[in-house]
């Protein structure tokens, strides 16, 4: 197992450990700062490891992560619809 695939199994075991704790901030911020890792680990993986398996880290991080990337694309649906009149 390669370190970027090691260094991505615990993004997911950190992500997962963050959401089962409570927060009154409904963990926006600890959501921005594992998409600021993530990307990165994202790229390193998929160069490591090639295309496929980066795939599949994709899907792990946005089974993660589907809350932000549910409302970014509610945000691009409401930018290329056209303005009601």
């Amino acid at each position: 197992m390669t370190p970027s695939l090691i260094l991505a199994c615990l993004w997911v075991v950190i992500a997962n450990l963050i959401a089962m704790f409570p927060s009154k901030h409904h963990h926006w911020p600890a959501a921005y700062g594992l998409i600021a890792v993530g990307v990165p680990l994202l790229g390193w993986v998929t160069y490591q490891n090639g295309p496929w398996i980066g795939l599949a880290v994709f899907a792990a991080g946005a089974s993660t992560l589907r809350w932000p990337l549910l409302y970014l694309g509610r945000w691009i649906k409401r930018q290329l619809s056209p303005a009601p009149k």
